[in-house]
């Protein structure tokens, strides 16, 4: 079944995938990715984060020719740290989609993993939950032997979308990589998306000859939305509940955030809560939203900062000050912030980036969450 949308008080959704009705636009993408699954392709689908990927793929497995004739499974491996932690993700989010499905689906799904069935309980009705923790899984290679083995024989072909793929260069298993290019290559009953925000991470898994995954998958490098696709989709709802929208708000937003999904979302959001019904948002009340965002995040920020050891949070509040740097270790970059020296950046800065808080993007180094980099600006 196509998801339904639902009405919604505000539709500029931050928080994931409702519906079409607040989809806006990816059309050609969502074609794209359709029909390169459904032609036997692998996908690894490319961009820094926050452009809407996982909303795009969520998009893609609701359409018609998608929800009726596959199952398909979105696993979210950023938080993962370990074979372990990756085996107990994808299993706990494959029973928890079946259990939609009807009692055949988990079923044939519970009675493939024999190794792990002493964590899986059930409550009063008879439903399955995924109770185990890391340390039950006493073979993480066997029980992802099992899982393969479901996906192989599933009574459906199954679409799996891996979210934040590059998660797995980060473990403690150099042979990690290899395995799961085998099981996925005689996995025939299986198409697969690898979803990234770690370009070069990313790239070089798929590009590199010297990796198993070299040539196995169609690179598809997500763009942001066309300025007028999200113009029109941004007049359409304010008109539709009775408000008016200056169109260089939107544009004005665009460049301020470089076409970024979230954040502009995130904005239009707070600007659509504080126009009353009847008025039109101008770009005189673009300052006014993000300081909102900004000044509700404030004391999370200074926790943040203050968290962090002296020499990473002086590069990082240099960094948000500077916006993009190229040259980080420049005397210019380290005589104009104060910095301690040009050792003590490149020791903060692989860390900083590690944390999460931090990007490096064809060879610039620039805060990843730019409400963050604005705050930092001004403090």
């Amino acid at each position: 079944m196509v998801k339904k949308s639902v009405t919604i008080d505000n539709p500029f959704v931050t928080t994931g995938y409702v519906g079409a009705e607040y989809f806006c636009d990816r059309e050609k993408e969502t074609a794209d990715i359709i029909g390169l699954l459904r032609n036997g392709n692998n996908v690894a689908l490319v961009s820094p984060r926050r452009y809407g990927k996982t909303d795009l793929l969520r998009h893609c497995f609701c359409q018609p020719e998608i929800a009726n004739n596959y199952y398909t499974f979105i696993i979210d491996i950023y938080s993962t740290k370990s074979v372990s932690e990756l085996v107990s993700k994808l299993g706990s989010t494959i029973l928890e989609t079946l259990k939609s499905k009807g009692r055949k689906s988990w079923e044939r799904f519970i009675s493939a993993l024999s190794s792990v069935k002493q964590g899986i309980s059930f409550d009063m009705n008879g439903m399955p939950s995924w109770t185990m923790s890391v340390g039950d899984i006493e073979s993480p290679s066997a029980t992802l032997d099992e899982i393969f083995s479901y996906l192989q024989n599933a009574d459906k072909p199954c679409l799996v979308a891996i979210d934040e793929f590059q998660q797995i260069t980060k473990y403690n298993d150099d042979g990690i990589e290899a395995s799961l290019r085998t099981y996925i290559q005689y996995c025939s009953n299986a198409k697969f998306v690898f979803s990234g925000s770690r370009q070069h991470l990313m790239g070089t898994m798929f590009t590199s000859p010297a990796r198993p995954f070299y040539q196995s998958v169609t690179l598809y490098g997500l763009k942001p939305l066309p300025l007028e696709k999200y113009t029109d989709f941004c007049i359409s709802h304010f008109s539709n509940r009775g408000k008016a929208i200056d169109k260089n708000v939107i544009s004005t937003i665009y460049d301020k955030f470089d076409g970024i999904t979230y954040y502009m979302q995130r904005v239009m959001n707070e600007l659509f809560a504080h126009t009353k019904d009847g008025d039109t948002c101008t770009i005189s009340d673009i300052d006014v939203a993000v300081c909102n965002i900004i000044d509700i995040s404030s004391p999370i920020y200074e926790d943040l900062l203050y968290q962090l050891p002296e020499k990473q949070a002086l590069t990082l509040k240099a960094i948000g000050k500077e916006g993009k740097v190229t040259n980080i270790t420049s005397g210019k970059f380290v005589k104009k912030y104060g910095l301690i020296s040009a050792n003590s950046i490149k020791s903060a800065v692989p860390a900083l980036i590690d944390k999460g808080l931090l990007t490096f993007e064809r060879g610039e180094y620039s805060i990843y969450d730019r409400f963050f980099a604005m705050w930092l600006n001004n403090n």
